[in-house]
């Protein structure tokens, strides 16, 4: 039941649907490299794990949901935070901490959740979405709105038990799940050849009786063209899907990491594989959009990033009347 799909063609999405969907790879690569400069600085505190190199997968699938869908992240969560439309101002101010970030200051870079964006939460516990979503897939299956619920994990994350407990539920169930593996070939510090017994996570979906795809996530468009089909499916009471994304993360695993465990990958990505690049070059040679859009584009993401870190930084901090409000949410 695993398949491979190839590049498809562009010409399926409108000019504003390749707009928006450049916004959102731009906004997350330009937002991320601030965060990396930023955090350098000294001024953020905690752990940051960034999601650069790995754009095309949060727009991708992203792409296709609406304000019916919810989705659950990772500790590598900004990029999905950013494709589900959460605020980016709001984010920057949660990475440093500050009272009017997403989560009023509490959550820092591994917890930004706004459930207002059906963003259920980024999440510092490897393998803690799948069970999240099917949870909310059960909810909009037995109200019968339409909603589907999808899940970002990593490769690590692909071997936890809650992970794997949650394929068999949703597909027990026939929930309108996508679990999407984003194999970025490292588990911290482990390569997934190490770790992973098979060897594509996406093999593992026979197991649970769904379909499982392989995609490479260097290419916008056989993403959004597998999770179109997988979602379209899930709305249509087909059941859950396992859609494996591979990638290479241009940073560490966390800011600092030193990556003594790769070489040159890295640089072999962004030069010759990278996601913005590779978008822009086919949908200009293509005659679909021209260089000047796209540029304006860029212009309009850098200001948005620069005016959320002023926005960030001239923030206060939550004070102790603080410390016990925004603790719980209803859902």
């Amino acid at each position: 039941m695993t398949g491979t799909l190839e590049s498809p063609a562009s010409q399926d999405l409108t000019p504003d649907q390749l707009l928006d969907a450049y916004r959102v790879m731009r906004t997350i690569r330009d937002f991320e490299e601030r965060v990396h400069e930023e955090f350098a600085g000294g001024d953020i505190p905690g752990f940051v794990h960034l999601y650069a190199g790995e754009e095309a997968s949060a727009a991708g699938v992203c792409a296709h949901l609406d304000d019916r869908d919810a989705i659950a992240s990772t500790h590598r969560g900004h990029g999905h935070c950013i494709a589900k439309g959460v605020d980016i101002t709001g984010m920057m101010a949660e990475i440093y901490g500050k009272i009017t970030g997403s989560c009023r200051g509490k959550g820092g870079s591994m917890h930004i959740a706004d459930l207002s964006k059906g963003m259920l939460g980024a999440n510092g516990i490897v393998g803690g979405g799948p069970p999240l979503i099917c949870g909310r897939a059960l909810a909009s299956k037995h109200k019968g709105d339409g909603g589907v619920a999808v899940a970002f994990f990593g490769d690590g994350a692909s071997n936890q038990g809650t992970t794997l407990e949650s394929l068999n539920l949703a597909s027990i169930w026939n929930l309108p799940a996508i679990f999407v593996a984003e194999n970025n070939g490292y588990a911290e510090a482990t390569s997934s050849s190490w770790s992973v017994a098979t060897d594509d996570i996406a093999d593992r979906a026979a197991a649970f009786g769904m379909p499982g795809v392989i995609v490479d996530g260097f290419d916008f468009f056989a993403v959004h063209e597998a999770a179109g089909e997988a979602i379209a499916r899930a709305r249509e009471g087909g059941g859950p899907t396992l859609i494996e994304v591979k990638f290479t993360r241009y940073f560490g695993h966390f800011e600092g990491d030193q990556q003594l465990y790769r070489a040159d990958e890295v640089a072999n990505a962004r030069e010759k594989l990278d996601c913005l690049k590779r978008f822009r070059a086919t949908v200009t040679d293509g005659g679909q959009l021209d260089g000047a859009q796209l540029d304006q584009i860029d212009s309009e993401v850098a200001a948005a990033v620069e005016a959320a870190v002023v926005a960030a930084k001239a923030a206060p901090k939550p004070g102790a009347a603080d410390l016990l409000t925004d603790v719980y949410v209803s859902y």
